[in-house]
């Protein structure tokens, strides 16, 4: 479906939902300080993981700061419509009868959302986690957005990730492209691991699902196939689906490189790419420019960020028979950082 009718379809079930909405649903309002000014701003997270999670804590924690900093409160709505599409055009259709001052998506596609539903209202936007924000045709350039929206983006070096399958195994020759066709996120670094993998002579078979129970079958057949490593982008759908997927994975001798050190997290070999906790930060940092200092989204570049960090699954790398500190060694000099995790579910379960 054409971009266009992407958004003409958008705008009407908008519109639909504005007029059933009596009230805007969100998080209960705190009561300001006497005497400071109130921004309302409403964030909608895709889904449910662990780095877009992060971003949306670090986004909340840093407006938090800000707001104290400079005497001013936040206002914060928030809601998760789980890649429901019908839930996330109602969450939206709250936030502007909610007369929200900015709202901000986290992940493509409720970016795009948000962008169908203010190209007449022009409430600011602001995304954070979209991976390709020019094909996705969000802004005309990273430089100079065009319109009411900007943000930050989590685009992946796929090259750079590439190399490290090789450095750690120079003799492989059957590469798992592993991912949901529907993501956006996938769209660019596929197509980048197509050509890589091209031009090195590397054969590749792509695994698709649009659910768990499908990825899990993609991961069976790809274990079948005895492929030699698992390549996955920034792909929410398999991201949901790495904790159901990792122990066949590792039992298997496959590594899964990733482009998120969320995918390790939860099970993953690796996972290469952006600070997912900075990324928030400076999301927040966005916002504020534009709601206390009047900065333009039009004219506000797009933020990327360096790829350099490497998170390697110290239990699954075991169970791979593979040693950390002889990958580290190896990967130090192609990364910015190497790190070790453990599986957990989420960052905080880290902490505890």
């Amino acid at each position: 479906m054409k971009k266009n009718t992407v958004k003409k379809l958008v705008s009407l079930a908008l519109a639909a939902m504005m007029a059933l909405s009596l009230f805007a649903c969100g998080s209960k309002k705190d009561d300001s300080p006497s005497g400071s000014k109130t921004y309302k701003v409403g964030i909608c997270n895709y889904v449910d993981d662990a780095s877009l999670n992060q971003i949306v804590s670090n986004i909340r924690s840093r407006l938090e700061a800000i707001g104290q900093e400079k005497g001013v409160q936040f206002d914060i709505s928030y809601d998760n419509c789980n890649a429901d599409a019908t839930v996330m055009n109602q969450i939206i259709a709250n936030f502007i009868a909610d007369k929200v001052d900015l709202m901000i998506g986290v992940a493509t596609p409720v970016a795009v959302a948000m962008q169908a539903a203010t190209e007449d209202n022009k409430i600011p936007v602001v995304f954070a986690a979209v991976s390709d924000p020019v094909s996705a045709e969000l802004v005309s350039s990273l430089e100079s957005p065009g319109a009411n929206i900007t943000g930050t983006s989590d685009y992946l070096d796929t090259d750079a990730i590439l190399d490290l399958i090789f450095a750690a195994d120079p003799g492989a020759k059957n590469i798992a492209l592993l991912y949901d066709q529907g993501q956006d996120s996938s769209t660019t670094p596929i197509k980048n691991a197509k050509a890589y993998l091209d031009k090195k002579g590397v054969a590749y078979k792509e695994y698709n699902g649009t659910t768990t129970d499908e990825i899990m079958m993609a991961v069976s057949k790809l274990v079948s196939d005895q492929v030699d490593a698992v390549f996955t982008p920034t792909d929410n759908t398999v991201m949901k689906a790495e904790l159901s997927i990792y122990e066949t994975l590792a039992k298997a001798g496959i590594p899964h490189y990733t482009g998120a050190d969320s995918f390790a997290l939860n099970g993953a070999f690796l996972g290469y790419g952006v600070d997912y906790a900075n990324l928030g930060v400076e999301t927040a940092n966005m916002v504020a420019k534009i709601l206390l200092d009047g900065a333009d989204p039009a004219s506000t570049a797009v933020m990327t960020f360096d790829n350099g960090t490497a998170t390697i699954n110290t239990e699954v790398c075991q169970m791979l028979g593979m040693n950390y500190d002889e990958l580290a060694t190896t990967f130090g000099p192609m990364c910015t950082k190497v790190q070790p995790i453990v599986t957990a579910e989420s960052f905080d379960d880290l902490n505890q």
